[in-house]
């Protein structure tokens, strides 16, 4: 596609770090189709996709992203606006109708759901989130695209609607054979219903073992987290990285024996399926998964890891796993090979772009 001053797709966010992953898989497929990507976030703009223009600042406080959202959507000149954030939608809408582009609304989350895990959410304080939510579902119907990123998520009827399932970019991942010591690893958010202490108790736990947490850690369990760690039953075995860009977070699994994927049966996830369980299993890396019932269907499917039911039955397990590697090699080969057969080459990413290139081409 010929190139002008305007981008083809701006991507902007008020509430998303130009590092997240799903940001990363929807511009990598986006360029794959010789499309020029503009993305506004947070955090630091060298942890955006290498390629796209890339315009981040810091998080701020509550009244500074409420002004975000009202000018970021007249900052973009793209001709396609592409929004991931409920609260960015009607400003957007708004917008892109006046400009005459094309609007794409990314739900990639059940965030009615997700405000339940929230403890800042509950109650009057949190009326005006869930008013905003509940509208933004409404608008996102009538955006020229609707993406949601599984199929039970709102809104179910819509003017264009495709699924773009979480699933991995192989580009991304570092698939490798275990080495060294005994090495588990958790690549996302980390907070506290995602599994965050039952992931830590487990490793303490387990004293030939260590723990790589590759993710952003939620302010309110930050302090715990680092209180924790810090004691002398864990020894350093904890090693907190921080978020960082998907090539790199799997980069530093490399060598690792065995992965982690411990999330609390909250509202938000008890439907969901996690992309990290594809993403563990297509690095071959055995998974020590609780139960929830999508991750358990997988993971039960695959033959690529064990699910528990409490700490001490996951502290168990790593123990019994580094006493006898050879029962980790047969689920390495089971994550692998199912991998190769039900992950395919082909991503939802790449039909999502080829959705976004017929709105540019007036072919949807």
């Amino acid at each position: 596609m010929s190139r002008s001053t305007a981008p083809d797709v701006g991507i902007i966010t008020t509430g998303h770090d130009v590092a997240d992953a799903r940001l990363h898989k929807i511009t990598a497929a986006l360029q794959h189709r010789d499309l020029s990507v503009e993305l506004w976030g947070l955090g630091d703009a060298d942890g955006g996709p290498a390629g796209a223009v890339v315009h981040a600042g810091p998080r701020g406080n509550m009244v500074q992203r409420l002004a975000r959202t009202a000018v970021l959507p007249w900052r973009t000149k793209a001709k396609v606006v592409m929004t991931v954030d409920p609260d960015m939608i009607p400003v957007t809408r708004l917008v892109t109708a006046l400009r005459r582009r094309k609007f794409v609304v990314d739900v990639h989350e059940d965030y009615e759901r997700l405000l339940a895990d929230r403890a800042w959410a509950q109650g009057p304080a949190g009326l005006p989130a869930r008013m905003i939510v509940r509208a933004g579902s409404k608008l996102a119907a009538g955006a020229d695209l609707t993406v949601v990123a599984d199929s039970h998520l709102a809104p179910h009827q819509a003017k264009h609607r495709i699924v773009v399932q979480n699933l991995p970019n192989r580009g991304f991942l570092a698939p490798s054979p275990p080495t060294g010591a005994p090495r588990a690893v958790y690549v996302g958010d980390l907070r506290r219903s995602r599994g965050l202490f039952d992931m830590v108790e487990t490793v303490a736990a387990a004293p030939d073992w260590s723990l790589d947490l590759i993710g952003p850690v939620a302010p309110s369990d930050r302090d715990e987290l680092e209180t924790r760690v810090a004691r002398p039953d864990l020894n350093g075995r904890v090693r907190l990285h921080g978020r960082q860009p998907p090539a790199d977070a799997w980069q530093l699994t490399k060598g690792a024996w065995a992965s982690l994927a411990m999330l609390q049966p909250t509202p938000a996830f008890v439907e969901a399926m996690p992309s990290k369980i594809y993403e563990y299993l297509a690095s071959g890396l055995p998974v020590l998964s609780t139960r929830l019932p999508r991750q358990t269907k997988v993971i039960e499917e695959s033959g690529g890891g064990v699910l528990v039911d409490s700490v001490a039955e996951a502290s168990e397990t790593l123990r019994r796993w580094s006493a006898d590697p050879g029962e980790l090699e047969k689920l390495r080969d089971h994550a692998l090979q199912w991998a190769a057969d039900h992950l395919p080459t082909n991503t939802p990413y790449d039909d999502l772009a080829d959705a976004i290139l017929n709105l540019l081409r007036g072919t949807a």
